[in-house]
């Protein structure tokens, strides 16, 4: 989430501040586990790295230094490194080019939204709050849609990619299926 406040809010000075906490630690467990899950998916075998490391100059610096680092022990694993708004761009444009993107939350949170969206819509992708040491957790990425409680319109779709994602993930590769 990060550590924030405000100064003197609710007046025409307001100063809001809302910093971003990267660990090292952090950052190579995410990125170990990108290389990782590209192996496994035996697809394209490449591992994208999204950031914004010309303008978040400190927390996106150690992104990008983890990320060569770690690659360095996956040379099987094609390796790019891209910026927020260009990988946008080329997730609408060609979005066939990317395999595994790695990214801190905030990036991910908005071109997981982005890819929703290429593939069909919010109503039929799912999403994974993956924790490789632990347990993980798997839902549809439009949450329980309760505006729509009792009208029959709700395509379980999403359910199933999540409950498919999950067994994968429990290496039930037959049950994903």
């Amino acid at each position: 989430m990060g550590v924030g406040g405000f100064l003197r809010k609710g007046t025409g000075d307001e100063v809001a501040v809302q910093e971003m906490i990267n660990t090292r630690k952090g950052v190579e467990r995410c990125v170990r586990y990108a290389f990782e899950y590209a192996r496994k998916r035996n697809k394209k075998r490449q591992v994208t790295l999204c950031d914004k490391a010309n303008v978040l100059i400190f927390a996106h610096d150690l992104w990008r230094r983890t990320f060569k680092e770690v690659g360095e022990e996956y040379p099987d694993i094609k390796k790019n490194c891209a910026l927020v708004d260009a990988t946008c761009m080329w997730m609408v444009k060609n979005p066939e080019w990317f395999d595994v993107i790695v990214t801190c939350n905030m990036f991910g949170d908005i071109i997981t939204d982005l890819g929703a969206m290429i593939q069909g819509g919010m109503g039929i992708a799912a999403g994974a709050n993956i924790n490789p040491q632990g347990v993980s957790m798997f839902e549809p990425i439009h949450g329980s849609a309760p505006k729509y409680t009792g009208k029959n319109v709700i395509n379980p779709l999403a359910a199933i990619a999540a409950a498919g994602m999950m067994l994968e993930h429990l290496g039930e590769e037959k049950g994903a299926k």
